[in-house]
């Protein structure tokens, strides 16, 4: 299986908010590189195709956009 990944990816546990039109959901970053993350999701429903992802503990604030969706996880590049 092919990885199409441009940029290494490192495997993290950290909580993260998906901040959107003034609000914001809970995630959990899987995985992150320098160019996009994995987030899982208690539901991917109401998520938009683009949003900021902020993750205090990396002092992360990233705008995204949405590449893949699997159930409750999803992956974004950084834009």
């Amino acid at each position: 299986m092919d990885d199409k990944r441009s940029d290494t990816r490192r495997r993290v546990l950290k909580a993260g908010t998906i901040a959107f039109g003034g609000g914001g959901i809970s995630c959990t970053v899987r995985n992150l590189s320098e160019g996009g993350a994995a987030l899982d999701v208690a539901s991917p429903l109401g998520i938009p195709e683009q949003f900021d992802l902020m993750v205090e503990a990396e002092a992360l604030s990233r705008p995204c956009q949405v590449i893949w969706r699997k159930e409750r996880r999803i992956g974004v590049a950084f834009r």
